[in-house]
């Protein structure tokens, strides 16, 4: 049983560090004891449970590997010795800047041993126990954060649900006799279970206990607008089992993490109502379509620009799903995620700073897909730039002037830190230098700052009303703005 000292003591922690680490993870479950985790006999009457940081995580990610392997039409396994070479590259090369984590992601097999976990959990990811994984990443310093979806079926029917009475998993699966779903007649490509069954509630709950206890602390939960609607999602087979089913989903699946402090990732949702449910229950939310072969395409150019806040994917590219649901996003609010960043599938130097600027700019994660052997030579110190970084430490999330997606106004952006200095983000999407203009009266500065470009890492002299610059195309200018004295 948790004891309520700690709990105490992880509050006290929060408060003084504001929900992030000096590492500036800018994800903090390392707060937590490693004796705090769940046993089969806690009493859950009884716990006490602290709040989970709503700060972005930054960290690395399978994604790029297993999305070239599907391409090719090869084996989508990352072998062990990659898997290897991949983790000490991170530890060398981005924990140190705050990058604490190792995340697994789709395409890769996903498999119970009820030998291992008889509640029917997913034991081994890409044939390798997740155990050894989080162990591969301890050893290193890092976490291990897991793609799953609790609403998803990896085990037999047979398999009887922890805190039940003889409940089985396969009565938590689709009925056609009880279950009101949108298109019966269609299949599913994923099993899943339905909520308001009797014993989902337990069974959610025990996977965000079992990932607790082996030391998962970050679940990427995709395929949500599927569950929901049974669209959005390239044509993938789908019942859709409604909006009610839903949220309670969400809820149960809020309730559980919170109680077994996990950071919720959730992938692919369609967003309905303003984000209404996802905000309320949701740590962090896809706002873009996935990176796939990255580059300037995936950050700013992929297609036409358009906002679907309905359905998804609610936007095609980063830039236009960042400005759209900027109005949802802030400091301790739910974190928007553009997806995995590959730099290099980009060109230039101003494409790279561009696409970590704007994410950070946000408050959202940086979540590397480039591996040990596809970065670029020179590429890490775009990842490793600590004046931006520290954006992420601080929990900084901007917004952009306009809203409007044809608005240049929206190609800057804004925001303060916690000791009150301005973040000032110019940036130009389009092929041909421009000029960005900001009047300081837009954003309410009065009086006289002192400049510093957070790339060229230069102070830049002082400004009194405005600043104006001229910005080449697929390029940026980040600048923090301190009062001068």
């Amino acid at each position: 049983m948790i004891k309520i000292f700690i709990i105490q003591f992880l509050l006290i922690v929060a408060s003084l560090f504001g929900g992030c680490q000096d590492e500036g993870t800018g994800w903090t479950p390392d707060m937590i004891p490693n004796e705090n985790l769940p046993s089969d006999d806690d009493d859950d009457d009884e716990q006490v449970y602290a709040p989970i940081s709503l700060n972005a995580p930054l960290y690395w990610s399978v994604y790029e590997y297993a999305w070239v392997a599907e391409q090719a039409g090869s084996n989508t396994n990352m072998p062990e010795v990659t898997w290897d070479a991949n983790i000490d590259w991170v530890s060398e090369n981005l924990l140190p800047y705050g990058y604490g984590m190792i995340c697994t992601d789709g395409f890769m097999s996903m498999t119970n041993d009820p030998g291992i976990d008889p509640g029917g959990y997913m034991t081994h990811y890409a044939g390798i126990k997740l155990t050894d994984l989080v162990a591969k990443c301890k050893a290193k310093g890092l976490k291990l954060g897991v793609y799953d979806n609790p609403l998803w079926v990896h085990c037999s029917y047979e398999t009887v649900v922890k805190g039940t009475e003889g409940i089985t998993v396969g009565s938590l699966v689709y009925n056609s006799a009880k279950d009101d779903v949108l298109y019966p007649d269609k299949g599913d490509v994923f099993t899943w279970i339905v909520p308001s069954h009797k014993g989902a509630k337990e069974f959610i709950d025990g996977f965000f206990k079992y990932y607790k206890k082996i030391g998962v602390e970050f679940i990427r939960m995709d395929f949500l607008c599927l569950f929901e609607t049974a669209d959005g999602a390239g044509g993938m087979p789908g019942r859709g089992y409604g909006r009610e089913e839903y949220e309670l989903a969400l809820k149960y699946i809020s309730e559980a993490a919170t109680k077994y402090q996990v950071f919720t990732s959730l992938v692919m949702p369609n967003l309905k109502n303003d984000a209404e449910l996802e905000k309320k229950y949701g740590n962090m939310i896809r706002v873009d379509a996935d990176t796939m072969k990255g580059g300037w395409q995936h950050f700013a150019s992929n297609g036409p620009t358009w906002f679907n806040p309905n359905g998804w994917p609610s936007t095609s590219n980063m830039f236009t799903g960042l400005i759209s649901w900027s109005h949802i996003a802030g400091r301790g609010k739910v974190v928007l995620d553009a997806d995995f960043t590959r730099l290099n599938t980009f060109d230039t130097e101003g494409e790279k700073q561009s696409v970590i600027s704007l994410q950070l700019m946000a408050g959202g994660p940086i979540a590397v897909a480039d591996q040990y052997n596809t970065i670029v030579s020179g590429d890490l110190k775009f990842y490793q730039n600590e004046e931006l970084l520290a954006l992420n430490k601080d929990g900084f999330v901007g917004k952009p002037l306009s809203d409007d997606l044809w608005n240049a106004k929206n190609q800057i952006w804004y925001g303060q830190m916690s000791d009150g200095d301005y973040i000032i983000g110019f940036f130009n999407k389009e092929d041909n230098e421009y000029d960005r203009t900001l009047d300081f009266s837009e954003i309410g500065i009065e009086g006289k700052v002192k400049v510093r470009d957070l790339w060229k890492h230069q102070d830049e002299g002082e400004a009194e009303t405005s600043l104006s610059y001229k910005i080449p195309g697929r390029s940026c200018k980040i600048v923090r703005l301190t009062k001068s004295e």
